[in-house]
C-alpha cells in the first residue's frame, strides 16, 4: 500500500512541483542592478574615459551599477542636468564649486583629475606665436561657468590683464570651437592635450600654452552627486566612487586594454590616444580628496574673477565620507 501511495500521480506531480521550485530558487539571478545616470561635461574627454573602461571592464557591474552615460556641451549644462534630476551624478571641473556656493542643489564627492591637462591651441598658420600674442584675443571655451572659462579668466589674471583680458567665447563642444577656429570666428580655444596633440600632428593646430606649466596645486575635475540622491541612497554614490577609483587602478595595470576602450570615445587615433593616456594617468586621483591647496586657490580665483563677492567657505560644498578608505 506504501509503495502505491508514492506511485500515485498526485504523489509524483506534487513531488515534480517541489523539484521545480528548488531548481528555480537554484537558478534564480542576482539582484538587479541599480540603474545610475551619470553625465559628463564634456563626451570626448580624457577625464572622464574612466567611466567607459569602469564599464566595459565589469567594475561598475561588481559594484551591482548599471549605468547611463549622458553626455553635456559643457558645465553649466550639466549642472542643469543635475538640477531638472536628469541624471543621479555629474563628472564635471572643479571651479564648478562655485555653482554649488551660488545654490546648486549638488555637492562634491569626489577629486578626479589633479593637474590642469588644458592648453591654449590657436592656428598652425595664425600669427599667435606666444602667451603674450594671446591678449585681447577670442578663445573658444565650452559654456560659462566651465574648467575652459576659469582657465582663461584664471590666466587673463595671472598676467594682470584684468578679467577679461582674454575674451572667453563659448561655443559648446570641442568640434563647434575647433570649427569656428579654421573660419576665423575665434583666435584660439582652450583644448585638452591629447586632442591638441592630433590638431598639431594634422598641422592645423598649434599649442601656445600648457595650462600645467602655470597652475599648480588644482583639481581639474571633480565628481558631484545631487543632495536629493546622497540624502536617500548614499550607499549608491558610495558603491560609484569604489567602482571609479578601482577603474582608476586598472588603467594604471592595464594601458592597452584603457587605449582601446578610450579611442573612439575620445576621437583619436592609437599614437595619439597613447599620449593622452600617459598624460591623464600622471593627473587622476588615486583616492579622491580634495587638496586644501587646491581648495584655498578655488576659492581664491572665485573672487578675483568676479565669479564670487566673497570666498565662500569650502568645507560646505563638497565631502569626503563616501570615497574608498585609504589602503
Amino acid at each position: 500500500m506504501i509503495q502505491v501511495w508514492y506511485d500515485s500521480p498526485l504523489v509524483r506531480f506534487a513531488l515534480a512541483l517541489g523539484i521545480a521550485a528548488q531548481l528555480s530558487m537554484d537558478a534564480a539571478p542576482a539582484r538587479a542592478q541599480d540603474t545610475l545616470r551619470v553625465g559628463r561635461a564634456i563626451a570626448n574627454s580624457w577625464s572622464f574615459v574612466p567611466l567607459d573602461v569602469g564599464i566595459e571592464a565589469g567594475i561598475f557591474a561588481k559594484q551591482n551599477l548599471a549605468i547611463e552615460r549622458v553626455a553635456f556641451t559643457g558645465s553649466a549644462r550639466l549642472q542643469q542636468g543635475l538640477a531638472a534630476q536628469s541624471i543621479d551624478i555629474g563628472l564635471g571641473s572643479g571651479p564648478e564649486l562655485a555653482l554649488v556656493a551660488k545654490g546648486a542643489p549638488v555637492i562634491a564627492v569626489g577629486a578626479l583629475v589633479l593637474s590642469p591637462r588644458m592648453t591654449i591651441t590657436v592656428r598652425a598658420s595664425g600669427a599667435l606665436r606666444a602667451l603674450a600674442d594671446l591678449r585681447g584675443k577670442r578663445i573658444g571655451v565650452s559654456t560659462a561657468g566651465s574648467l575652459t572659462e576659469w582657465l582663461t579668466r584664471e590666466l587673463s589674471r595671472r598676467q594682470g590683464w584684468g578679467r577679461d583680458g582674454v575674451q572667453a567665447v563659448a561655443l559648446g563642444s570641442d568640434a563647434a570651437q575647433i570649427a569656428a577656429m579654421k573660419t576665423d570666428q575665434i583666435d584660439g580655444l582652450v583644448l585638452d592635450v591629447a586632442t591638441a596633440l592630433r590638431l598639431e600632428s594634422a598641422g592645423e593646430g598649434r599649442i601656445v600654452l600648457r595650462f600645467g606649466d602655470i597652475i599648480k596645486n588644482f583639481i581639474q575635475n571633480a565628481a558631484y552627486a545631487r543632495r536629493d540622491l546622497v540624502a536617500s541612497d548614499p550607499q549608491r554614490v558610495r558603491r560609484f566612487l569604489a567602482g571609479w577609483y578601482e577603474t582608476i587602478a586598472y588603467m594604471g595595470r592595464h594601458k592597452e586594454e584603457s587605449i582601446k576602450i578610450a579611442m573612439p570615445v575620445v576621437d583619436l587615433p592609437h599614437d595619439v590616444a597613447a599620449r593622452g593616456y600617459e598624460e591623464w594617468m600622471q593627473a587622476y586621483s588615486r583616492d579622491g580628496r580634495f587638496d586644501p591647496l587646491a581648495l584655498a586657490l578655488l576659492a581664491k580665483s572665485f573672487v578675483e574673477t568676479g565669479v564670487l563677492p566673497a570666498e565662500p567657505d569650502m568645507r560646505k560644498l563638497y565631502t569626503e565620507e563616501f570615497l574608498p578608505a585609504r589602503n
